[in-house]
């Protein structure tokens, strides 16, 4: 039996990552951060973006809106991120995510919307 109140494993491991997510989070906005695709400053959420996809064997995360995220994950499979996009100003250079880019720029830092898989994602999706 373990003591009281002691996490194990799993839970503990995940309690350890929320809390220092949370704690990268509030560090990001305390320093007036802007997201690392849009350039925007950063609102009350904050969510870390792999730029080389954790399934990809990619460690290092920026810090992103998150209706930038979601763009970038419905626009781009992470396959095509750990390959060609891993750099987010190639990335910042597709046509697509140019237009999003317009289109975001004098939004609120929190604002929100949904977010559609561009047509090419679908088409890979479809195709797998």
């Amino acid at each position: 039996m373990h003591p009281k109140g002691v996490m194990q494993g799993r839970i503990k491991r995940k309690q350890q990552q929320r809390t220092a997510e949370e704690r990268t989070a509030a560090q990001a906005a305390a320093t007036d951060a802007t997201c690392a695709l849009c350039k925007r400053p950063l609102g009350a959420r904050v969510e870390w973006h792999h730029p080389v996809p954790k399934s990809q064997g990619g460690m290092v995360t920026v810090p992103v809106h998150p209706i930038c995220h979601r763009t970038i994950h419905a626009t781009v499979s992470n396959h095509d991120l750990a390959g060609s996009y891993a750099d987010l100003d190639t990335l910042r250079g597709r046509e697509d995510m140019q237009r999003f880019l317009r289109w975001i720029a004098e939004k609120p830092p929190d604002f929100n919307a949904p977010t559609r898989q561009s047509r090419g994602r679908r088409d890979d999706a479809a195709a797998h």
